[in-house]
């Protein structure tokens, strides 16, 4: 007989392994305390990036390249605008590494790209700003998410409860894909291997009649100088965040006020690579966070001392994407069919951060 399996977390991870763990045939009840894309999930929010550049992390091209895939078919299945292939930039300069190692590495995973110059990318994009050694790696099949409503209709029609769980639920195996809430319902074992990280994200008001920063003249966004950021989508404004590990945070308690000092860091690369935004008004704000393994590789793996146990998490602040590829793996290894790699065990976990996936 197969097993009843709770999923205890209706963000990405959770949905998509409750997703597949159904197909497999597993009775699966999903659970989150505060329902699918809430505010204070990681899986909240209106956008994500999807792309496959990683540098040499090929194992994530590949896992982008089948969660992709899988994206497009479900936005085939439903009514609602999921995916919008708006194009991904990296942005850097010639002698970057991490632009040669991804175009490198989309070469051989068979991604579609183009490799554009400094001359190139001022034609294409004038509304940004270019050094003269400026290089572009841009994804043409990558873009965005739309999180919240992703979420919200991954898990319709699934048996959702709105019940808070600790690890005493009952059920034949129990699947905790809860983020940033797995070192606190699991101190002893994730206490000190998982680091959540309260990340602040900024909408820019784009001057009126200007849809230079808009889909489709511009381009989701990544500079090699840690910033991020997608176009103005659904004309929510135009979006940019820091992806550097901001100060612990309490995904129950902590407000969810962004501060002046992040507002501050964030119009200086403003003004810098996107000058017709420099004196832009703020027009929204969130505050998310990472759930960070050590080096932000997932952690997906059975609980070492509970066989009916499983951790699905560890998103690290570039999950969103991979959602279909780690709800497979996953359920292949809870239903006992899968071949585990090692990067996602929670052996590979250290007690000290170092960040090596981006």
């Amino acid at each position: 007989m197969l097993p009843d399996v709770a999923v205890i977390g209706a963000g990405v991870f959770g949905a998509w392994t409750a997703r597949f763990l159904g197909r497999a045939g597993a009775r699966v009840v999903l659970y989150d305390a505060f329902g699918a894309g809430n505010s204070r999930s990681s899986s909240g929010g209106e956008t994500r990036i999807i792309r496959a550049g990683y540098g040499r992390d090929e194992i994530y091209t590949r896992m982008a390249v089948e969660s992709l895939g899988e994206w497009r078919a479900f936005q085939n299945q439903t009514d609602q605008r999921i995916l919008l292939e708006t194009g991904v930039l990296l942005m850097g300069h010639t002698k970057d590494a991490r632009l040669t190692d991804t175009a490198e590495t989309l070469k051989r995973a068979g991604v579609r790209f183009e490799d554009l110059d400094a001359e190139e990318l001022r034609r294409r994009y004038p509304q940004i700003a270019v050094a003269d050694d400026g290089r572009g790696i841009l994804e043409t099949d990558a873009g965005a998410l739309m999180a919240r409503r992703a979420v919200q209709q991954l898990v319709a029609g699934m048996d959702l409860r709105a019940e808070r769980v600790d690890p005493s639920v009952k059920a034949g195996i129990c699947v905790y894909a809860c983020g940033p809430w797995l070192p606190k319902l699991f101190p002893e074992v994730l206490g000190n291997k998982m680091f959540p990280s309260r990340q602040e994200i900024f909408f820019f008001g784009c001057p009126a009649g200007d849809r230079s920063f808009a889909v489709p003249a511009m381009p989701t966004w990544i500079d090699a100088e840690n910033f991020y950021g997608t176009p103005d989508i659904e004309n929510r404004g135009f979006k940019i965040g820091r992806d550097e590990h901001g100060p612990a945070i309490d995904p129950d308690t902590d407000n969810r006020l962004t501060t002046a000092e992040e507002l501050a860091r964030v119009r200086v690369h403003l003004a810098k690579r996107f000058p017709g935004l420099a004196c832009a008004p703020v027009v929204e704000t969130r505050v998310c966070q990472y759930e960070n393994t050590s080096n932000g590789d997932f952690l997906i793996d059975r609980h070492p001392e509970r066989d009916d146990i499983w951790f699905v998490g560890g998103g690290s602040g570039h999950g969103f994407k991979h959602g279909p590829a780690v709800g497979r793996y996953a359920a292949e290894m809870i239903m006992g069919g899968g071949k585990g790699e090692a990067r996602f065990s929670l052996a590979g976990k250290a007690t000290v951060q170092r960040r090596e996936v981006y």
